[in-house]
């Protein structure tokens, strides 16, 4: 966990802005979960997204508007607090949780070097309580961030629910025997879950330029099986396609977003993509998104499902591993790095 003094922030040297225009938008599938389809299409739909971008837009998602906007107003809230309020917060969440990272951190992403233009709050999320911060019988640090725990309580119910329901229509679109093969690894007592509630600030000179770009969030895959993430009505996520190119996501906060994770890259035996994305900061307004990332039990063995490994003609791309190894490895890299070439088996 970062804890940073009043005005570090601004102190921190960032990599030099991006002075290219914005990439084209891409043409992101969407799937409905509301009914407007039938399940089969549903799932067929669901499978040809992460086969191709590796990236989904989720819309009749059942989670309701008004706990969308106060999860929003709340976040903006929290980030507007003065700077001993938001470390009062972050002490709060390592007195939960020893020797954790969750908390507020801002600038420093992980601990290999990486910068973005960003602060954040890192929750760990409890399957079965489905809490982000136990309680623990402690008093919240502040009004403000008390309430904000409780909508954000509420929300990763919601949100779980929906992701559950995505993952089923992965299995059923798979044609896996057992449907609940997904669901049951990210629904487990033990799963290690997270949500990270990410601020993106305008920047000054930016602001006063008019123009260039900032990198907030660096090139990365997700090391999780998959990612949930709704956002404000500001533009900066960005997605690599298939040929290496990047394109901009169109923001849509009445939706979702998942992401294949590397996990579940392993799993379907490099049929889903695990999408590399970034965010980058040319917004003269702040832009606030919180991701819900999904993953196994710590002590869970992962490897390519067999249904799919003799569908690939019997070879097994990956290797056996369990995520608390995966997990370790991926935070010993940086951002950008490949992190499932270590897991690679070797070509027949």
């Amino acid at each position: 966990m970062v804890v940073l003094a009043k005005g570090e922030l601004e102190q921190i040297a960032l990599p030099a802005a991006v002075q290219k225009a914005a990439p084209p938008l891409a043409d992101v599938p969407e799937v409905d979960l509301g009914g407007g389809a039938c399940r089969a299409d549903a799932a067929r739909a669901v499978v040809a997204a992460c086969e191709g971008h590796g990236f989904f837009k989720v819309t009749g998602h059942g989670v309701p508007a008004g706990l969308l906007a106060r999860v929003e107003a709340a976040a903006a809230a929290f980030f507007e607090m003065a700077q001993p309020e938001k470390e009062a917060a972050a002490a709060a969440a390592a007195a939960a949780a020893p020797g954790s990272p969750f908390g507020y951190g801002s600038k420093r992403i992980g601990c290999n070097g990486d910068l973005g233009w960003v602060e954040y709050l890192l929750l760990g999320v409890a399957a079965a309580a489905a809490a982000p911060l136990p309680a623990h019988g402690e008093a919240s640090p502040s009004p403000s961030y008390g309430s904000f725990r409780d909508i954000l309580n509420e929300y990763v119910v919601a949100v779980r629910a929906m992701m559950w329901e995505v993952l089923k229509l992965m299995a059923e679109g798979l044609g896996l025997k057992e449907k609940d093969a997904l669901v049951r690894l990210v629904s487990h007592e033990e799963s290690d879950s997270v949500l990270r509630v990410n601020h993106y600030p305008p920047h000054h000179e930016l602001k006063q330029q008019g123009h260039g770009r900032l990198t907030g969030f660096g090139e990365h895959t997700d090391p999780q099986i998959i990612s949930v993430l709704r956002s404000n009505d500001t533009s900066g996520l960005e997605i690599s396609l298939r040929d290496g190119s990047w394109a901009s996501v169109s923001p849509d906060r009445k939706s979702f977003f998942v992401n294949v994770g590397d996990v579940l890259q392993v799993l379907t035996n490099g049929r889903f993509r695990s999408v590399r994305h970034r965010v980058m900061v040319s917004s003269p307004r702040p832009r606030v998104s919180v991701i819900f990332f999904a993953g196994p039990p710590p002590r869970e063995r992962l490897a390519p499902l067999p249904w799919l490994v003799a569908e690939d003609g019997g070879r097994r791309r990956y290797r056996e591993f369990t995520w608390r190894e995966y997990k370790a490895s991926a935070y010993r890299t940086k951002l950008a790095e490949n992190r499932l070439c270590h897991f690679e088996t070797e070509a027949d």
